[in-house]
């Protein structure tokens, strides 16, 4: 029996890539982004390549910044699907700021999206997953929650947070029959974020996808991607030097 899967920012980026490869595998699909014409090309794409299937795909309008909408949002959609597997709490977004540099409303976004949407996206899906008795939240954080980044401190901290509250949700959960994933991707090449293929072993999102689902599938509460080589360095990221590290990026 095909498994539901719900995916959040799944207009654009990282997010799409992984409906695409989840659809390929026969999910059934909840896809939620800010940008619904985007969401509708994308169902469009996905059915066409499988005319004669039985996937469904459903979707919704949703801005994580609304924190106070996120609940009713996905249960709303939870219900549409009938039964939810899986949530992937993927969206997010990346602003370069300066500190001191008048860029404070740009680092309140960041933290807005990435770290008060993302908890209200797990309290939801934890919600729903307390009264059906079972199921699987997978988190999106990022290998920039393990040491910060010039530019990036706003991205960074959203990302430490997130991936610190995923911990405690998952120690929390764990005796509810509820699993909780982290996931730390490394430089993924995106049609949002293209210039980041400059970064040291930066992949396509449709192989991040690939690996991110195969964690996925197999369980596992943390996993890097891509798995090569950043399973080997991540325990060593937060011991590089700060004048090394700021060359580095």
């Amino acid at each position: 029996m095909s498994k539901t899967i719900v995916i959040t920012g799944a207009s654009a980026g990282i997010g799409r890539a992984l409906a695409e490869e989840c659809f390929r595998r026969g999910y059934h699909l909840g896809l939620t982004g800010r940008r619904m014409d985007a969401l509708e090309s994308l169902r469009g794409q996905l059915l066409a390549s499988r005319p004669q299937g039985q996937q469904r795909i459903e979707l919704c309008s949703l801005d994580v910044d609304a924190a106070d909408t996120v609940a009713p949002t996905l249960h709303s959609l939870f219900e549409q699907l009938g039964s939810v597997d899986i949530v992937v709490v993927n969206a997010g977004i990346n602003d370069y700021s300066k500190v001191g540099r008048g860029d404070f409303r740009k680092e309140q976004h960041v933290l807005q999206t990435n770290l008060i949407g993302a908890v209200a996206t797990v309290n939801a899906a934890a919600e729903y997953f307390l009264a059906q008795g079972r199921g699987h939240i997978v988190g999106i954080s990022s290998l920039a929650s393990l040491k910060g980044m010039p530019t990036q401190g706003a991205y960074c901290a959203s990302k430490a947070g997130f991936s610190m509250y995923l911990d405690s949700a998952r120690i929390e959960l764990k005796a509810k029959n509820i699993r909780v994933s982290k996931i730390l991707p490394g430089f993924v090449v995106t049609d949002i974020m293209p210039d980041i293929d400059k970064f040291p072993f930066a992949v396509p999102a449709a192989q991040a996808a690939r690996e991110m689902l195969d964690l996925i599938e197999k369980g596992k509460s943390l996993g890097v991607v891509p798995g090569y080589p950043w399973r080997f360095l991540r325990p060593l990221i937060s011991h590089i030097p700060d004048g090394l590290w700021k060359k580095l990026m």
